[in-house]
C-alpha cells in the first residue's frame, strides 16, 4: 500500500497536471488527520477534486470502508461520488475496483465490499434524510452556503441535520468538514472550537489592511513587501502598478496619490502559477463586497453578502443617565452631555412559543442630535396581571413602569398591531400618576423598509450610541443577521429600537399627575422667565 500523497501524484501525472505546494499539504494532512478535522482552502483550491482522489485511496486501502458523502445539495454530492468512481476506474492501483453496471451515483459497492445494506459510497445532500446509514467516515464537502445558512434558524436546522452523523458514524469513525466560511458564526469555527485537527489554506499567506477612512495619507508602513495591492471591491477594483501607483519604501509603501479607499497589501500567493494577478484583478472586480473577498479567499468567517447594518459602527458607552438639580430645575446627563429628548417604545408580543420577543427600547437624544440606545429589554409575561378588585398587580405593563421611573421615561409609545391594540389601555392606566405620557402608534410601513430607514443615517453617520448592556444582548446580532430581503427574521429588538429612533426627538411638557402621586422629574431643555443679578 502507498501514501495518499504517491496515490495522488500517480493520478495527477496521468491527468498531466502541475501540483503546486498547497495540494502538497492537503493530501500529506488528508492521510495524517484526527479523527475530528477541518479543512479551509480558499475558492478555487480544488478540494472536491482531490477529495475524490482521497476517497478512491481509501477504497484502495480498505474494499469495506463506508464513506457517507454530504454537500449542500444532493446534487453537488453526486459530482463527487461521480468524480469517485472515474478515478477508480482509471487509476492504475483501483482498475477493476468498480464493478460495471452496479449502484448508481447516489449509492454503490466497490468489488469486495461485504455490507450491503450500507454502500460504500452514499451521496446526498445535508438536509437530506440518511438516518439509517452506517459509515467509516462523514464527509462534509461545503454544507455552509449562502441558501443554507440566511437566518439563524437555517443555520440551526443545517446544525441540526449535521448531529445526525454522530449516530450514523460507527465507533471509532471519522468526521470531515472541507470548504470556505460563508457566515459570522461559521460552523468552521464551531468545530474547531470542539478540538478539531485543522488545517487552513488562505490564498495570501500576509495579508495587511488599510481601511479608507484611514487612506489619506501618501505613506504607510507594512510589515512585509507586498507582491499584490489591491484598491477598493467589486467595479471600482483595481491591481496598483508599482512605479506608477507606488513605491516600495525601506518600511512600506509610499502612494503617487492619496488612495482615499480601502486598500488591501498580499504576499505569498499560495498558487501564483494559477492565481496570476491579472486573474486576481478581474476577480476582486467581480466580488461584490469586501466580506466576500475575505471569506472566500483569507477564510475570515464572514458573510459573503453585504452588511447593510453594521453593528460595529454603533459607539459604545456605560454610563446610567443622572437627573441634577440646578436654580430650581432639574436636568438629565450622561456623564458631560446633557439629554433634551428621550423615546420609548414598545414592540408589543405575548410572549407565545414561536412568538416574537416583547422588546421594549429607550433612546435618548442630546442637544447635537447624538443618540444613545439606553435599554433594549424583553418583556416576560402576560401583557397584565389583575388582583381580584381588577387592579394591575403584575405582567409586561408593570415591568415598563419600573423602567419608567428608573429612568424617568416622559413618553412610551406602543406599536398597536396585533396584541398591542389594547395594550396601550392597560400601559396607560398603569402608568396614572408617574408623568409619563402613553402614545398609540400604528405602523403601516413595511418592517425591513422602517428598520433600514431608521439605522441607515445613524450608522453611515456614526451618531448612533449605544449602552454596554444592549449591546451585550440579542440586539447586536440580529443587527448584524438583519437582510431586508428575508421577511421571517429574528428583528424584534431591532424594531423596537427602530421604532424609538423614528420617533426621536420628543418634547414634553410639564409634569402630568397629582402632588401626592409618583412624579416624572421635568428635566427637558425649555425657555422661560429667569432673574439674573447684574452688577455693571
Amino acid at each position: 500500500m502507498i501514501s495518499f500523497l504517491a496515490f495522488f501524484l500517480m493520478w495527477a501525472e496521468r491527468m498531466r497536471w502541475q501540483v503546486p505546494d498547497c495540494h502538497y499539504r492537503a493530501c500529506h494532512w488528508l492521510e495524517y488527520r484526527g479523527d475530528l478535522a477541518v479543512l479551509r482552502c480558499f475558492r478555487g483550491f480544488g478540494k472536491s477534486t482531490i477529495l475524490a482522489v482521497y476517497n478512491a485511496w481509501r477504497y484502495y486501502q480498505d474494499r469495506q470502508y463506508r464513506i457517507l458523502h454530504q454537500s449542500e445539495s444532493d446534487g453537488t454530492a453526486y459530482k463527487t461520488s461521480r468524480d469517485t468512481q472515474n478515478v477508480l476506474r482509471n487509476h492504475p492501483l483501483t482498475k477493476g475496483l468498480l464493478p460495471d453496471g452496479q449502484g448508481t451515483v447516489e449509492q454503490w459497492w466497490v468489488n469486495g465490499a461485504l455490507d450491503l445494506r450500507n454502500g460504500s459510497m452514499y451521496a446526498k445532500g445535508i438536509l437530506s434524510n440518511v438516518t439509517s446509514a452506517r459509515a467509516n467516515e462523514c464527509q462534509n464537502d461545503d454544507v455552509e452556503v449562502p441558501r443554507n445558512i440566511q437566518t439563524p434558524e437555517a443555520r440551526e436546522k443545517l446544525r441540526y441535520r449535521l448531529g445526525e452523523q454522530t449516530h450514523i458514524l460507527i465507533p471509532g469513525g471519522r468526521k470531515l468538514f472541507i470548504g470556505t466560511p460563508h457566515t459570522h458564526d461559521s460552523l468552521y469555527d464551531e468545530i474547531e472550537a470542539l478540538g478539531a485537527d485543522c488545517l487552513t489554506i488562505r490564498l495570501f499567506d500576509k495579508a495587511h489592511r488599510i481601511e479608507a477612512q484611514q487612506a489619506t495619507q501618501l505613506s504607510y508602513e507594512i510589515p512585509f513587501r507586498p507582491d499584490y495591492i489591491f484598491t477598493g471591491i467589486h467595479k471600482g477594483a483595481r491591481l496598483l502598478v508599482p512605479g506608477v501607483d507606488y513605491q516600495h519604501t525601506s518600511q512600506g509603501i509610499q502612494f503617487a496619490s492619496a488612495p482615499e479607499s480601502v486598500i488591501d497589501c498580499y504576499a505569498d500567493c499560495a498558487w501564483p502559477e494559477r492565481f496570476t494577478p491579472e486573474e486576481m484583478e478581474k476577480r476582486r472586480k467581480e466580488t461584490r463586497t469586501i466580506n466576500e473577498w475575505d471569506s472566500q479567499y483569507q477564510l475570515h468567517s464572514k458573510p459573503v453578502g453585504e452588511v447593510r447594518l453594521d453593528p460595529d459602527r454603533i459607539r459604545e458607552y456605560n454610563l446610567q443617565p443622572e437627573i441634577r438639580y440646578a436654580n430650581r430645575s432639574a436636568s438629565l446627563w450622561l456623564g458631560q452631555v446633557q439629554i433634551v429628548g428621550a423615546v420609548a417604545w414598545w414592540d408589543v408580543a405575548t410572549g407565545k412559543l414561536k412568538a416574537d420577543a416583547s422588546a421594549f427600547s429607550l433612546v435618548l437624544t442630546d442637544t447635537r442630535g447624538h443618540l444613545y440606545w439606553q435599554v433594549c429589554e424583553a418583556l416576560s409575561g402576560e401583557l397584565a396581571e389583575f388582583d381580584d378588585h381588577d387592579k394591575i398587580i403584575g405582567g409586561q405593563v408593570m415591568q415598563i413602569k419600573a423602567l419608567v421611573l428608573k429612568y424617568q421615561i416622559p413618553v412610551v409609545c406602543v406599536e398597536v398591531n396585533g396584541p398591542g391594540s389594547f395594550a396601550g389601555k392597560l400601559l396607560r392606566q398603569t402608568l396614572k400618576g408617574t408623568g409619563c405620557g402613553v402614545r398609540e402608534e400604528f405602523s403601516v410601513v413595511n418592517k425591513q423598509k422602517r428598520i433600514l430607514d431608521a439605522f441607515e443615517a445613524p450608522l453611515s453617520s456614526r451618531f448612533l450610541w449605544a449602552h454596554t448592556d444592549v449591546l451585550d444582548g440579542p440586539m447586536y446580532n440580529q443587527l448584524r443577521d438583519f437582510n431586508p430581503a428575508v421577511n421571517n427574521q429574528p428583528d424584534d429588538f431591532i424594531d423596537s429600537g427602530a421604532g424609538a429612533i423614528s420617533a426621536t426627538p420628543v418634547r414634553i411638557g410639564k409634569v402630568v399627575g397629582i402632588p401626592t402621586g409618583q412624579s416624572r422629574e421635568h428635566w427637558q431643555q425649555s425657555d422661560g422667565n429667569h432673574l439674573v443679578d447684574v452688577d455693571y
